[in-house]
């Protein structure tokens, strides 16, 4: 009986590759697509296109002839990992705007 893996397909090249190590080591692989992130809103341009990550990851689950599978992790890592690195600049760039050394820069330490 063949130990079953989940493996975290991206499309890109390390994760395909492990992908099919795994498959040549007689592993039953199926391929996880973890959608994290995308910007509906339009506040952050340039974001990562994941629909062109989710083609490339199950082009590379078919060609391996490997189970495939989408999770949409967005809203979670947007509030646990965006949101809350957005509020920590914010504040670091509030105290740095009051620093003495910002709002004097003839003053030396």
């Amino acid at each position: 009986m063949k130990k079953k893996v989940v493996i975290g397909l991206s499309g890109g090249v390390d994760s395909s590759v492990a992908a099919w190590v795994l498959k040549e080591q007689g592993y039953d692989v199926t391929g996880l697509f973890m959608k994290n992130w995308h910007d509906d809103t339009g506040v952050l341009e340039g974001d990562c296109m994941y629909e062109d990550d989710v083609m490339f990851a199950e082009m590379v689950a078919k060609k391996l002839s490997i189970p495939f599978h989408t999770v949409d992790l967005s809203g979670p890592y947007r509030r646990r990992v965006v949101d809350y690195m957005f509020s920590f600049f914010a504040t670091i760039s509030a105290n740095i705007t009051s620093s003495s050394y910002v709002q004097s820069p003839s003053s030396t330490p």
